[in-house]
């Protein structure tokens, strides 16, 4: 049961993060890829808060393993920093590679620090 709820869930996360990249693609020049950016940083804190929320079994399957394993993209974000690089936009690649990395870890620390503080409510 529990890769069904990890597949159904990489599944959604895969199409949310294809419509968001679509979305982006129409209002933002290749500069520097905003969808996978966003949907990186938002993953990032939505796991953040499922983590803190010290959730586990099948809901934890199917939201951090399934959903925000298929949303987010390391993948995409690594094939988007070489095509920067080899384009010679050095400025854009280290500004994405440096804010998508600590801005990640940002979200996901925040993400958690709300989820416990809402807990202790």
């Amino acid at each position: 049961m529990t890769f069904l709820l990890v597949a159904a869930g990489g599944f959604l996360g895969a199409i949310c993060r294809y419509a968001i990249t679509l979305f982006f693609a129409d209002k933002t020049n290749r500069h520097f890829p905003m969808g996978t950016f966003l949907v990186n940083l938002f993953g990032s804190f939505l796991l953040g808060l499922v983590v803190g929320s010290s959730m586990n079994g099948g809901f934890y399957a199917f939201s951090a393993i399934g959903f925000l394993g298929g949303f987010t993209t390391f993948s995409t974000l690594s094939v988007e920093l070489v095509e920067l690089f080899k384009s010679g936009k050095y400025k854009a690649f280290f500004l994405y590679l440096s804010c998508t990395y600590l801005g990640g870890i940002c979200t996901a620390f925040i993400g958690m620090l709300l989820m416990v503080a809402f807990i202790k409510m």
